[in-house]
């Protein structure tokens, strides 16, 4: 069973919101498992335990409950990021601490974040422009600590931090817990990247046309292998 990631909103007290908050979880757990598409209001209503006129009273629509749904959950992961950030000063260790947050609510059994990202693809238009420029907002963490990496200027950042998102958000495509723990997998995914980013640094620099040394001053012609001071003349 996939949990809800935040409580309910504070705004709203009472039966009502309790049962709004029970909408959200039965929403949730259908818009994760099924994806928005395939997820109708009856779906929705049958879940809650209520008849699908009834659901109007507490929701405006299918597309409002799910991008409520799809906010609220990167929301609650990017606190946890920040939070996870915040002892760190080094962007080196900001980074592999935001990797290790975000590969962890991603791998989370219960967790609705990657779900409700993945959804994104089959929302109406317009639905899909509000939740991409949530997801923007959300990436947006990764992009303020990139930017403060020592990277060469011949590492583009944007591409930089779209596949190391693409990394820690494909994760759950192929990882089966056992042999690494998710911190471990968290580690080698940042490791990797790193190693490249200061290997591309290494190459850069050795590829740096060497300054021509000084020539040393001639020697006058007495002082020619004599062992004698070398002359100022030139």
């Amino acid at each position: 069973m996939r949990a809800l990631p935040f409580s309910p909103n504070s705004d709203e007290t009472g039966a009502h919101a309790e049962r709004r908050q029970e909408i959200l979880e039965a929403a949730a757990q259908l818009f994760a498992e099924r994806g928005y598409k395939a997820t109708s209001i009856r779906q929705i209503a049958d879940a809650a335990g209520m008849m699908a006129g009834s659901l109007y009273y507490h929701i405006e629509s299918k597309e409002s409950l799910f991008v409520e749904i799809h906010n609220r959950a990167l929301d609650a992961a990017a606190s946890r990021i920040f939070s996870a950030i915040a002892p760190h000063t080094a962007p080196w260790a900001r980074l592999e601490a935001a990797c290790t947050e975000l590969l962890d609510i991603q791998l989370s059994l219960t967790s609705i974040t990657l779900p409700m990202m993945n959804s994104i693809v089959s929302a109406p238009p317009d639905v899909r422009d509000a939740l991409v420029k949530k997801r923007d907002e959300f990436e947006s963490i990764f992009r303020n600590i990139i930017d403060d990496l020592p990277l060469p200027a011949t590492i583009d950042r944007d591409i930089y931090r779209i596949l190391l998102l693409r990394a820690l958000n494909t994760a759950n495509d192929w990882y089966r817990s056992g042999r690494m723990s998710h911190d471990q997998i968290a580690h080698q995914i940042f490791t990797i990247f790193k190693h490249q980013a200061e290997s591309e640094t290494d190459i850069t620099a050795s590829s740096r046309p060497r300054s021509r040394s000084a020539a040393p001053p001639r020697r006058s012609r007495a002082a020619r292998g004599t062992g004698a001071p070398v002359s100022s003349e030139i």
